[in-house]
């Protein structure tokens, strides 16, 4: 039996493709919550990052967030995300 295609997403920090399991989706909903999601099934517009160290930093540094959802970001929900583990 041939086997699906493995989901690609680009981490908005490094511009690599790398397969959907290996990376973190954040997620802004209608509410204009900013949070991680684990499951990758939330409502809402999603940025994903990928678990290099190097691009947790350069998310914060850079505000990469405010890029992907055309909106401020406040640095808290960045300092939270860099914490997180994939």
């Amino acid at each position: 039996m041939a086997k699906g295609k493995t989901p690609l997403r680009l981490c908005i920090a490094c511009r690599e493709m790398k397969p959907k399991k290996e990376m973190l989706r954040i997620v802004k909903n209608a509410d204009g919550e900013i949070f991680s999601d684990p499951t990758g099934k939330a409502a809402g517009r999603g940025a994903y990052i990928c678990a290099d160290e190097k691009c947790r930093k350069l998310l914060g540094a850079k505000k990469l967030l405010n890029k992907a959802f055309s909106s401020p970001v406040a640095t808290d929900v960045y300092e939270r995300i860099e914490g997180e583990n994939i």
